[in-house]
């Protein structure tokens, strides 16, 4: 199982706002140039995290820029804006266990408590990371390839 590249590239891309903002308008080909991934995959995701509240999108070359301060947005809201599981389930159950087979008759009693913990710890992480442990992490690798 994995989530989606989707909300790496979202976190790619507010290291770069947050990195190249001041100096360029960072728009969808800009980073399209840094993640290496389509332009118009990168629109959609910015369309997603605009829809979410966490960034403004000037139309045409514009840029994009962050509209909440980096510690007040978490790898939660991020995971939540680019939908990184379909209908907010991290696990998919298999659609039609056999009622006819003990285990089968009894799977979802079985497991449904134990995926929803399992997935209640992996969003409790998600919301202790914030962009502000992302820029500063930037900022620190940046500084040791200048060196």
């Amino acid at each position: 199982m994995q989530i989606s590249s989707r909300f790496t590239l979202a976190v790619h891309i507010f290291a770069c706002i947050d990195t190249f903002g001041s100096e360029y308008k960072v728009t969808s080909d800009f980073l399209a140039g840094s993640t290496n991934v389509n332009p118009v995959i990168i629109r959609k995701i910015l369309g997603q995290l605009k829809g979410a509240g966490l960034i403004e999108v000037a139309r045409g070359t514009g840029g994009a820029t962050v509209t909440k301060p980096l510690d007040k947005i978490t790898f939660l809201d991020i995971y939540n804006a680019v939908e990184c599981v379909e209908n907010g389930e991290l696990f998919h159950f298999h659609e039609n266990p056999s009622t006819n087979c003990p285990v089968g008759r009894n799977i979802h009693h079985i497991l449904d408590d134990k995926l929803f913990r399992v997935q209640s710890a992996l969003e409790k992480e998600l919301a202790s990371i914030t962009l502000a442990d992302i820029k500063k992490d930037t900022e620190k690798y940046l500084s040791e390839e200048k060196s």
